[in-house]
């Protein structure tokens, strides 16, 4: 786990405050007993997490694809090929939408407005070598070129976890 003590409280805040705002429908399935704490949903996003992201077209098409995501600092990093269809849906419409699933055990969901902090000819964010360096300890120094990368941070304004067993999902090694 990599949240500050603030970062937790900012994360829970935005659980709490989503799930308030939700429809009556959802919160019939995410309630008390079966959502997660900031704590808890930083305990299981560990490494990679298979996110399904939706972007939109500019025909205002809906688009999702697969991604690698990293749950840091209480929020989704994920990346992709400069030249993906994503990428330029994403650099001319930054609101994106992802979902990570694993069955029935786990559902994380989130609406926000993604940020680049790495892209071929523009200035790094501030703390994109702290990203880098995360990213290559978790794939290796060599396993990208990292010029044609750009990666991505989702700052949600909507965000919700579904999760029955919190002891199953620590208990279990994940798939």
């Amino acid at each position: 786990m990599r949240e500050t003590p603030a970062e937790l409280r900012e994360l829970q805040a935005l659980l709490d405050a989503s799930l308030a705002r939700s429809s009556a429908h959802l919160r019939s399935i995410i309630h008390a007993g079966t959502t997660l704490t900031a704590e808890q949903l930083t305990e299981v996003l560990t490494g990679m997490c298979t996110l399904a992201l939706s972007t939109v077209t500019a025909k205002g098409e809906p688009r999702i694809s697969g991604a690698d995501g990293h749950f840091l600092h209480g929020r989704w990093h994920f990346g992709t090929a400069a030249g993906a269809a994503k990428a330029r849906h994403l650099a001319a419409r930054p609101a994106a939408s992802v979902a990570h699933m694993r069955g029935e055990d786990l559902g994380v969901f989130a609406h926000g407005t993604v940020e680049i902090l790495c892209s071929p000819g523009r200035e790094p964010a501030a703390d994109w070598p702290y990203v880098r360096e995360y990213f290559q300890d978790f794939y290796g120094d060599d396993a990208f070129d990292w010029d044609d990368v750009v990666c991505y941070r989702l700052h949600p304004h909507w965000m919700t976890a579904y999760a029955p067993d919190f002891a199953k999902l620590t208990a279990a090694p994940r798939p």
